[in-house]
């Protein structure tokens, strides 16, 4: 059986397929491209915003016109939301919900049996392919360790479709990075919907606050102790996670990137009073401040939401003069979309998508200004870079990688013998120059 895979929306969905895919590669079927010939087409889809909702619905129907005879499987977040409200689309064969996700494997299995009138045997040749697939070399892997959020921000849906607060054990994530570290992994991505609140769900005492992260923080210095993971970045962080005592800890432990994402939504405390986030701009400014104490030259990376419910140009103006006085390394810039069964979309003072619009293009001018600012001032002579694939920029080819503070940093590949052989190798290259406004020269 021939199975295609397709994800949407965020690092947990990506996370989430790569195990998937594995499953079905462990019972001897044939992970191909999306754009094949497929007998299974698996969308993970995602709800966050309105427009989530209709590029899930646009691939659903796009891999049904690929193979009209195949079946085609939706997954993910927009699974449980479109539950909710009744939706149904005829291009979909198979609707999984997320909590049903561990099971995909033999629900699709079952489907394509009964629907091919036939039984799934063992194939010596797809096993061999399915073998030599999972053996090839990849250079950061995402561990999912926390599923779930219990903050409600009146913006957001995803409370309602990923369910209650559960954390993965301590020894089920070294397992995992064990095995991978073994396959010669050299970077990992811990992540989860709300990464701050792991171990909470285990604990009654409290909250990711009264518990002070230190769940997260036994978690990160046990996978820091596995041999070969040489590099640990973070999803995600809820800013008021990072106080005097989490980030000095944090600071010690070993592979940790200068690399965080902290979410602000707004610069502006009336902003995000409305959206219920619970800490104003300064506390935001004060934990960033706190990195920079304990990290060199931290990247602080963000998202923001323009054109809120209520926002006014004064607001949208405070929040731009909010990201000049944080100096973000990057900024991640999101119109608001209304999600029918959240607050904010009955909210009065709903914003044109004309200023909307106008907003994000400013912000988006802003962004890169910051992250032009950032690489100058952050970039050092001699940068450790995770190389990670070949690719072809401008006619030329180059091998292509990223720093500790997740800058993107390239290298000719001319007079490399054998240039593939230096993906998945951590080398240091010297900087020489922009080779264009997203990518950094170096030289080895």
């Amino acid at each position: 059986m021939k199975v295609a895979f397709l994800t949407l929306g965020c690092k947990v969905n990506s996370y989430e397929t790569e195990k998937m895919k594995q499953k079905f590669e462990e019972s001897g079927h044939m992970v191909v491209s999306f754009e094949e010939a497929a007998d299974v087409y698996i969308i993970n889809t995602c709800t966050v915003t309105n427009i989530a909702d209709r590029k899930s619905r646009k691939m659903l129907h796009r891999a049904k016109r690929l193979n009209p005879g195949s079946i085609v499987v939706a997954t993910g977040c927009y699974v449980d939301s479109a539950k909710k409200k009744g939706e149904k689309d005829e291009s979909v064969d198979l609707f999984i919900s997320n909590s049903m996700k561990d099971d995909l494997v033999n629900i699709v299995v079952d489907e394509y049996c009964k629907n091919n009138d036939t039984t799934v045997e063992d194939n010596q040749e797809l096993q061999k392919m399915s073998e030599a697939a999972m053996k090839e070399e990849h250079t950061r892997a995402y561990i999912k360790v926390q599923n779930g959020c219990n903050q409600y921000c009146t913006y957001c849906i995803i409370p309602y479709v990923r369910g209650p607060l559960t954390s993965k054990s301590v020894e089920d994530v070294v397992n995992e990075v064990t095995e991978l570290a073994k396959g010669g992994l050299k970077e990992i991505v811990i992540t989860g919907i709300h990464l701050s609140s792991y171990g909470v769900d285990s604990n009654k005492s409290g909250s990711f606050l009264t518990l002070e992260g230190k769940p997260l923080l036994e978690l990160l210095e046990a996978v820091s102790g596995i041999d070969g993971i040489e590099r640990i970045r973070l999803g995600s962080l809820e800013p008021r996670i990072i106080t005097e005592k989490f980030t000095e800890r944090l600071s010690k432990i070993k592979g940790i990137c200068p690399h965080f994402h902290l979410s602000l939504q707004s610069g502006c405390d009336t902003v995000l009073k409305r959206m219920n986030r619970h800490y104003t701009a300064d506390e935001y400014l004060e934990g960033v401040g706190i990195l920079r104490k304990y990290f060199e030259n931290p990247a602080v990376t963000t998202d923001i939401i323009v054109g809120f419910p209520g926002e006014t140009d004064n607001e949208f103006k405070t929040t731009c003069e909010f990201a000049y006085k944080v100096g973000f390394a990057q900024i991640h810039v999101f119109k608001y979309s209304r999600r029918q069964g959240t607050i904010a979309d009955t909210m009065e003072g709903q914003i044109a998508e004309s200023v909307k619009s106008e907003r994000s293009e400013k912000l988006i001018g802003i962004e890169k200004e910051l992250e032009e600012q950032f690489q100058r001032d952050s970039l050092k002579e001699d940068e450790c870079v995770l190389f990670e694939e070949i690719n072809v920029i401008e006619g030329k080819k180059y091998i292509t990688g990223y720093n500790e503070r997740y800058v993107r940093i390239a290298v000719s590949a001319d007079g490399f013998a054998d240039a593939e052989s230096m993906c998945n190798t951590i080398q240091h290259v010297r900087i020489v120059g922009q080779l264009n406004k997203e990518i950094v020269l170096g030289s080895c």
